[in-house]
């Protein structure tokens, strides 16, 4: 991970989950911290080496990918943690998010990992959407939810860090079905995002661009021709069980999922596009049979 300057007071270290880095005199604040200790180990040696404080840490949103290297830079040095509303109870409490996954029952053990559960981390203060001034850094927040329930985007020196609130167009092909827990606020979030007066914008999964409206543009087309594609196939064989849902966008998709918590991640995102459906109230459900089954709205 190289350290990246951005501006005057603003860093990025580039990986496959980005960190950014906040210079203010003798404070320095991290925006998420990487998957596990050894990442968080890499970055602390870059700063360390070219004397740059860390005194506070920003966390988008509760994805261990997001705030797994969180508790080895809080048991290494003292830090003041910031994490969104809702999302600061999955930081200290990070099973909460393979039991979600696996619909409320208890995670069996091959759920218990570093990529869906990080280790707990200490949160001083809780934020929501709104202006803040702590200890000499000045940012505002926005709510960005869709692929997390409470993801926070933190706007600072003409610079949007957008946490997971859009990525990267090379990212999205090769997922395929990115990861959202509600594909209609993720649209509304990407709408946001275009009129937050940026000079540029980091996301969690890319690369720095002052020009980055370009790329949320073509996550909104995406997440449309997801939701077309899913729309017309209910269409054509409605009604259809959820289950058959996955197993078409899946095998359409040619996605591989020989891991349960692979299976997991994409029926979780498939039902993100059937919920954005459901909102904008062009398909109905209902349990049919013991099956949980989709139509066309309006449709005998």
């Amino acid at each position: 991970m190289q350290l990246t300057q951005i501006n005057q007071n603003l860093f990025y270290f580039k990986g496959p989950v980005n960190i950014g880095y906040i210079w203010q005199g003798d404070s320095g604040m991290l925006v998420d911290a990487g998957i596990d200790a050894q990442t968080m180990k890499k970055v602390l040696k870059q700063l360390d080496e070219q004397n740059y404080p860390v005194t506070h840490l920003f966390i988008t949103h509760a994805h261990s990918d997001h705030y797994g290297g969180g508790s080895y830079l809080q048991q290494d040095r003292p830090v003041y943690t910031f994490a969104p509303f809702y999302e600061e109870a999955i930081l200290r409490n990070p099973s909460l998010e393979p039991l979600y996954l696996f619909g409320g029952n208890d995670p069996i053990p091959e759920l218990r990992n570093k990529f869906l559960e990080g280790k707990s981390i200490f949160i001083d203060e809780v934020l929501q959407e709104g202006v803040y001034e702590r200890d000499g850094f000045n940012f505002t927040t926005y709510l960005l939810p869709g692929h997390s329930y409470y993801q926070l985007g933190i706007f600072i020196h003409d610079c949007l860090f957008a946490g997971d609130s859009y990525f990267s167009e090379e990212l999205l092909h090769k997922h395929k079905i990115p990861f959202l827990t509600d594909a209609h606020l993720a649209i509304q979030s990407l709408y946001k995002l275009k009129d937050i007066p940026a000079q540029g914008a980091l996301p969690g999964h890319g690369v720095y661009e002052e020009d980055f409206h370009q790329t949320v543009d073509a996550n909104i087309a995406y997440h449309h021709e997801l939701l077309h594609m899913l729309r017309e196939f209910i269409k054509e064989n409605e009604p259809v069980a959820h289950e058959d849902l996955i197993v078409y966008m899946c095998e359409e998709y040619e996605i591989q999922t020989p891991q349960l918590s692979q299976w997991l991640m994409f029926r979780t995102a498939v039902t993100a596009y059937l919920l954005a459906l459901v909102k904008q109230e062009q398909v109905e459900h209902k349990i049919e049979h013991y099956r949980w089954i989709f139509k066309i709205k309006g449709e005998a």
